[in-house]
């Protein structure tokens, strides 16, 4: 670009001095100097610091604006011992886990772009609180059959799902590992998934104007750091079977999963989970089925919970207007908090066992805790 603008410049002044010859009298042509043809090119319109690019409403990154644009694919995921490791886990961009039935949590990860994944495994049922929180994210919300009392909603209209007992999308959209045992062998691809989408005809866009489920700090501004929040090194949801909790690592800025007494990695890069933003939402429930075992969540009444990031805790208060409407998360004053950009895991805690959530100023008073 630049040695295109002094051509130009030294053309110009060419013809110029030409011109003039031939007349009885010349007059002086001003100087151009090289100073003054670098601020030319310096003047240039520079383009765009992040042309092509959108925020993601997941992590509020600068991501391709065609991903951007992209309705989310959230997925149930079993979460038992035999179902893990899991495939995929790590490329989703928020995690919800919750109780289920036996005390045993599952997984759902949400995925901005879904079209890269090579793998997501073990795809398992829906439950019915699930629903609600893929709802809020606008995503398409994939899985393997259900538990009967979400059997309802998922024929709502307004709910699009991708089921493996759909026989359009048996072979097509969800497949079965021979190296797996039924029923943590199911799995899905990114090309599978987008093939679901169009056997089932649902848009994969979102709508325009679409707001961000979180309000994420911008790239100007300084990483949150929560100096008024207690110690949080290690973090400790308080799950009763699979015991899991996370470690910060200071050198990364992310907190490490682990559960079962080891790390929580993806079976297909090896990698360990990592997020940087980590919410506890405390929710009322009980047993909507004694025999069965089926819990109900409420994911409507608001309550009580924590926000973790950088090795520190600080209390929220959570709320969520419709079914369809997001959860907002606030601070003691009663402001909306802002997330650090980066990827999150939702712990949903029941009420009756919040005070198992614990925090620890270093991973030597963790296991001494232990």
């Amino acid at each position: 670009m630049k040695k295109t603008a002094v051509l130009l410049l030294a053309g110009a002044l060419c013809a110029a001095l030409l011109s003039g010859c031939g007349k009885k009298e010349e007059t002086a042509e001003p100087e151009i100097s090289l100073a003054a043809v670098e601020n030319v090119v310096e003047q240039k319109e520079e383009p765009p610091a992040h042309e092509g690019e959108a925020r993601s409403a997941l992590t509020g990154e600068w991501i391709d604006e065609e991903a951007a644009a992209l309705r989310p694919f959230a997925v149930m995921m079993g979460n038992t011992k035999i179902a893990t490791p899991q495939y995929g886990i790590s490329s989703a961009d928020v995690i919800y886990e919750s109780p289920v039935e036996g005390s045993e949590t599952r997984l759902m990860p949400i995925f901005q772009d879904y079209r890269s994944v090579e793998k997501i495994c073990s795809v398992r049922s829906c439950r019915l609180y699930y629903i609600d929180w893929a709802l809020e994210f606008d995503a398409i919300y994939g899985h393997y059959g259900q538990a009967y009392l979400a059997k309802d909603m998922l024929a709502e209209d307004y709910v699009n799902n991708l089921s493996g007992l759909s026989g359009a999308l048996e072979n097509t959209m969800y497949f079965r590992d021979p190296d797996r045992k039924a029923p943590h062998n199911a799995y899905t691809t990114g090309e599978g998934i987008s093939e679901g989408i169009r056997i089932m005809e649902y848009d994969p866009q979102r709508e325009a104007g679409y707001e961000s489920h979180y309000r994420f700090n911008e790239d100007d501004e300084n990483e949150i750091r929560l100096t008024q929040g207690q110690d949080a090194a290690v973090v400790r949801p308080g799950y009763l079977v699979n015991k899991p909790w996370f470690v910060y690592n200071t050198e990364t800025g992310l907190y490490e999963r682990f559960q079962n007494g080891s790390a929580q990695t993806d079976a297909g890069d090896g990698s360990q989970v990592a997020v940087k933003n980590i919410l506890m939402q405390v929710c009322d429930w009980y047993v909507a089925d004694e025999e069965a075992g089926y819990l109900s969540i409420d994911t409507m009444s608001g309550g009580s919970g924590y926000y973790i990031t950088n090795g520190k805790a600080v209390p929220v208060t959570w709320s969520k207007e419709s079914q369809s409407a997001p959860t907002r998360y606030y601070d003691a004053d009663g402001n909306e908090i802002t997330l650090n950009q980066g990827k999150t895991w939702v712990c949903i805690i029941q009420d009756t066992y919040a005070d198992r959530v614990a925090f620890y100023a270093s991973e030597e008073e963790f296991q001494t805790a232990q």
